[in-house]
């Protein structure tokens, strides 16, 4: 039987992001990037400088073009520059990320006649202005990718797109890195009682992912006799609102903020659960990545979660901003340790099955070959 798979090809591949600061959305991009520039194609980032995806770029030593996206009054000028570095650097495929940034970048790319322009979206939030934005999703782009199901069905029921105009590629994991054996990382905790359960969230802090949820299951969870420690890695624009609402509380002793980390697979191994308590989401990596590394989720039941975390299969799943059900869904998950493992498995052979980081670059390769040969 003949192989399928079409031959490795050298690529020349612009991605875009807006956004000054570093998450999922820009962990992606970083991956993609890397991804194809040790497959040999030639890659560029298009960013603000003072970005932290910029920066990271720069540091891992792919090329950069500085471009700040605020100035809408010089947008045309803009655009007429771009379309002269598109075409300069004979770009292929042309992918952004954000909706300032695809503006300016999708408009350059018809001007240079770039034959594959590519828009990513990796967050199901509402569309404020879908007639205008039915010119990006459904007139000038050639094919549209997502993160996750929901996000893909929103977009084919809002601007009417054919199901093979648009691909649910989920961020892949590094399955070297993230995996149940290695090293814990240390974590700078305060004196705990012996077994004291870590419940982590690796997260960007925003009002949306929930954490102010985790902190009432685990006053709820104290009142009931189960004293955990919630670590919350990461930080973020309602950080300060965050540590309001763990005084108010009153569970300032059950949490430890830890700030932004890099060392996030050695964290992954360190709890004993990881939580995604958001009230709406993609596919979160941090669920992925604890999948891969053998550590149980308990994750809110919204938008792109439940296609990685399958309740009582691969984690627990629970209603949104709901204590109580998180409350009882960490309390279950510690007792009923056997069928953790069970799920732990189940989770860790999904990942390698279906989310690797070399299955998210095939699938990304196999569209570059559908539209460009």
């Amino acid at each position: 039987m003949a192989d399928s798979t079409p031959p490795a090809r050298k690529w020349r591949i612009a991605h875009s992001e807006a956004s000054l600061g570093w998450g999922g959305q820009e962990h992606r991009i970083l991956a993609e990037l890397n991804g194809f520039r040790s497959r040999g194609s030639d890659v560029w980032l298009v960013a603000p400088p003072d970005s932290q995806l910029y920066q990271r770029a720069e540091q891992a030593g792919i090329p950069v073009k500085a471009q700040r996206f605020k100035q809408r009054a010089l947008l045309p000028l803009h655009v007429l520059r771009m379309a002269w570095w598109l075409r300069r650097h004979r770009i292929e495929i042309v992918n952004p990320h954000s909706s300032r940034d695809s503006w300016m970048l999708t408009l350059a790319a018809r001007i240079a006649r770039v034959p594959l322009i590519i828009r990513s979206r990796h967050f199901d939030v509402p569309i404020p202005n879908k007639s205008l934005s039915r010119l990006m999703y459904k007139e000038w782009s050639h094919h549209i990718i997502t993160t996750s199901p929901k996000i893909t069905d929103t977009l084919i029921a809002t601007f009417g797109l054919a199901p093979e105009e648009v691909t649910t590629i989920p961020t892949g994991v590094d399955l070297q890195r993230f995996r149940p054996d290695g090293p814990c990382a240390a974590l700078p905790l305060p004196a705990l009682p012996a077994g004291t359960p870590l419940v982590g969230m690796v997260t960007v802090i925003r009002y949306a992912k929930g954490a102010q949820i985790l902190a009432a299951a685990a006053d709820l969870l104290r009142g009931q006799g189960l004293r955990i420690h919630c670590v919350i890695v990461g930080d973020g624009p309602w950080r300060t609102h965050l540590e309001a609402a763990i005084q108010d509380l009153g569970v300032q002793d059950l949490f430890t903020l830890t700030g932004h980390r890099e060392d996030v697979p050695d964290l992954m191994r360190a709890f004993d659960i990881v939580a995604i308590p958001s009230f709406h989401e993609a596919i979160p990596q941090s669920g992925l990545q604890a999948l891969a590394s053998g550590v149980p989720v308990v994750a809110s039941n919204v938008g792109g979660i439940p296609s990685i975390i399958k309740d009582g299969e691969t984690g627990r799943l629970v209603p949104m901003q709901d204590p109580a059900a998180l409350a009882s869904a960490i309390r279950e998950t510690l007792e009923q340790r056997e069928k953790n493992q069970a799920m732990c498995a189940e989770g860790r052979r999904f990942i390698e099955r279906e989310h690797s980081l070399e299955n998210m670059l095939d699938r990304l390769e196999a569209i570059y070959h559908r539209h460009l040969g």
